[in-house]
C-alpha cells in the first residue's frame, strides 16, 4: 500500500511536468523554425555528402556532415530555441499561469527545457544517422576506412551533448537578460571567440572548433584501443594508401580510367587530437550544461515575473 502511494503521489506530481512537456512538444513541431530548421539541415547534409562522396574517406566525411551542429550555421537556431521559453513575452504570458495555478517555476522550466533538448536532438539524429549509415554502408570509389560502430555512436553523443549544453547556455542567458534578441546576439559575440581562442590550443573538450577535428579521430577507435592496435591501424592505412597509388599507376599504363583521388581532408585529418579522451569531453561539456541549468533555474525561480 506504501509504495502504491508513493507511486501515486509522484504520478501527481509529475503530471503538471508531463502536460506542459507535451503541449511544448506540439507547439515546436508544430512551429515553423523547427520545420524549416529540419528541411534546411536535410537539404546541407545532402549536400555535404554528395559533393564529398568521392573524395573523403568516411571519418572525415562523416565530421564534415556534424561541422554544421558544433559550428556554424545551426549554432543560431539551437541557441534561438533555448532562450526563447525563458525571456520576452513568453514568459510574461506564463506569469499569471505559473503565479494562479499549481505549476512550479521549476516545473515549468525543466519541462520547456526537456522539450527543446528533445527536439533539437529528434532533428539532428533524424538528419544526421540515416547519412552515416549511408556513407559506412554505401561501396564508393575510394580505399575504405577504420570507422567502428563504438566510435559513431561516442561521435554521435558527443555532438548531442554539445547541442544539450548550446540549448542550456541558451536558457541561461535568456533567463538573466530576459530579452531574446538581445541575449542571442550576446552568445553569438562571446560563444565564438571564445570558442576560436581555445580552438588554437586545441582543447576539444572545451571548443566545438577543435572537437569538429577531434570527431574523425573518435569515429575510429575502439571500445579499448592499445598502443600496438592504434599502430596496427596507422600502418594498415599506409598499406592501404600504397596500395591505393599502385592501383593507379597500373591502370595509367593500362589506359584505364583511374580511382578517384582520395582528398587528404586537412581540416578533420589532423594528429593532434591521437589522445582524444571521451571522459574528458564528457566533463567538458556535461558539467557546465549541469551548470547552466541550475543557475538558470535558480534566477527564473529568484526574478519577479
Amino acid at each position: 500500500m506504501d509504495s502504491a502511494d508513493k507511486i501515486s503521489k509522484l504520478g501527481t506530481r509529475m503530471m503538471p511536468f508531463l502536460a506542459i512537456l507535451r503541449q511544448d512538444l506540439g507547439a515546436l513541431w508544430a512551429s515553423r523554425l523547427v520545420r524549416l530548421w529540419l528541411a534546411a539541415t536535410g537539404l546541407l547534409t545532402f549536400l555535404l555528402v554528395a559533393a564529398n562522396w568521392t573524395h573523403f574517406q568516411d571519418a572525415p566525411l562523416i565530421a564534415s556532415v556534424l561541422f554544421p551542429y558544433l559550428v556554424f550555421p545551426w549554432f543560431l537556431v539551437v541557441v534561438v530555441l533555448g532562450v526563447s521559453p525563458v525571456s520576452g513575452s513568453r514568459a510574461e504570458a506564463l506569469a499569471d499561469g505559473i503565479l494562479s495555478r499549481p505549476v512550479g517555476r521549476c516545473e515549468y522550466l525543466l519541462a520547456t527545457w526537456s522539450a527543446r533538448v528533445l527536439v533539437v536532438l529528434g532533428v539532428y539524429l533524424v538528419v544526421v544517422v540515416p547519412a552515416i549509415i549511408v556513407v559506412t554502408m554505401a561501396k564508393r570509389p575510394i580505399r575504405e576506412d577504420l570507422v567502428t560502430v563504438y566510435g559513431i555512436v561516442s561521435a554521435l553523443f558527443v555532438v548531442g551533448l554539445v547541442l544539450t549544453f548550446l540549448v542550456s547556455l541558451g536558457f541561461l542567458v535568456g533567463a538573466l537578460l530576459r530579452k531574446p534578441l538581445l541575449a542571442v546576439v550576446v552568445l553569438i559575440f562571446v560563444w565564438y571567440p571564445i570558442s576560436l581562442i581555445l580552438s588554437i590550443f586545441s582543447l576539444e573538450q572545451f571548443s566545438p572548433v577543435s572537437l569538429s577535428r577531434a570527431v574523425s579521430t573518435q569515429l575510429r577507435q575502439n571500445w579499448r584501443q592499445s598502443e600496438d592496435d592504434a599502430k596496427a591501424a596507422g600502418t594498415m592505412q599506409d598499406m592501404e594508401q600504397f596500395s591505393e597509388q599502385f592501383g593507379n599507376l597500373l591502370s595509367r599504363l593500362s589506359g584505364a580510367p583511374a580511382r578517384p583521388k582520395t582528398s587528404k581532408a586537412d581540416f578533420f585529418e589532423t594528429k593532434k587530437f591521437e589522445d582524444f579522451s571521451l571522459f574528458r569531453v564528457t566533463l567538458g561539456y556535461g558539467l557546465p550544461t549541469l551548470a547552466a541549468v541550475i543557475l538558470a533555474m535558480m534566477c527564473f525561480y529568484w526574478r519577479d515575473l
